[in-house]
């Protein structure tokens, strides 16, 4: 059985691609992508219906060819259906020596039955995505997270990520943000983001949702964005170039100051006072309020390093 409290982080940097992306095998072969920690081969929204055959042929020839290389990263499948999901765990998953798990997209209280029968049938990792109008509209929002959680809740163990599809969010509002405009700029949008984060980030480990932008003078706003996923609760995000890999990757280190105060919460030896000043002085340690976030910040530190 695998670990989730480390294996729910070393997501990190989830990249999409096609299921149709055969170049990823001599790229991963040749260790070009250092920067890789999971790859999600999508099904879905990527692959046109009348192409979903051919591209599920060349994903099992994908799988096949990266099952003897070391080192590999994460492994996911995006599905599109609890049905698709099914059939393709028969005929394909299951032969699979390097399948991590399966990403469900669209999930709400119309497919989350199916989807936790299944997923309980099939004990893989699973990610759902919310991504709907059930979950967006505010008319029925508060509800279905409540109900969602309680149904992931059954489910709690094989659960990795809860992963946010913010484009469909913003095509509900005929929205777009721009290369200087970050996610949380988009009100409508921002204010989901923000009650899935309350309803779930407690008890689960929310990703961020994915920036558009590769060409041009993209880093920056990538670099914004990923500050506000961090301050806001959300550890990881969804990468679509391998160009945001390293940027991603390097957002996910710990700064010396934090891992200090870290391992001071972790390894608390007063009896008598709860609270004492930081290593460098400059803030307050709390051990009743702070310790959640130092057994995070110790956790990402071993998985992706310490900036000096």
């Amino acid at each position: 059985m695998f670990d989730k409290e480390i294996l729910q982080y070393k997501v990190g940097a989830l990249l999409y691609m096609p299921a149709f992306q055969s170049n990823i095998i001599p790229k991963i072969t040749g260790n070009k992508l250092p920067h890789l920690t999971s790859a999600a081969f999508c099904l879905e929204d990527s692959i046109q219906d009348a192409s979903l055959d051919d591209a599920e042929k060349s994903l099992q020839f994908i799988l096949h060819e990266l099952e003897n290389i070391p080192n590999l990263p994460l492994i996911f499948v995006r599905i599109r259906s609890p049905r698709h999901l099914e059939i393709f765990h028969e005929t394909i998953g299951l032969r699979s020596k390097i399948l991590t798990g399966y990403i469900l997209p669209k999930f709400d209280m119309s497919n989350a039955g199916a989807y936790i029968k299944l997923a309980k049938e099939i004990n893989l990792p699973v990610m759902p995505t919310l991504e709907t109008n059930r979950v967006a509209s505010l008319l029925t929002r508060r509800n279905e997270l409540l109900s969602l959680k309680q149904s992931l809740d059954e489910i709690k163990n094989i659960v990795l990520n809860i992963r946010v599809g913010v484009n469909d969010f913003c095509n509900l509002y005929w929205l777009r943000r721009n290369v200087n405009q970050t996610i949380y700029d988009i009100g409508v949008v921002r204010d989901i983001l923000i009650d899935i984060l309350n309803v779930f980030a407690k008890d689960y480990v929310v990703a961020g949702s994915v920036w558009n932008f590769f060409g041009g003078s993209w880093a920056e706003g990538l670099q914004r964005e990923l500050e506000l996923d961090k301050v806001n609760g959300f550890i990881g995000k969804s990468a679509i170039h391998p160009a945001q890999l390293p940027i991603i990757f390097n957002s996910m280190k710990v700064n010396h100051a934090d891992f200090d105060d870290a391992n001071i919460l972790l390894n608390w030896k007063s009896t008598t006072h709860g609270v004492m000043k930081s290593s460098d002085g400059s803030r307050m340690n709390e051990v009743k309020c702070h310790l959640n976030w130092a057994r995070r910040i110790k956790i990402l530190s071993e998985l992706y390093g310490v900036i000096e």
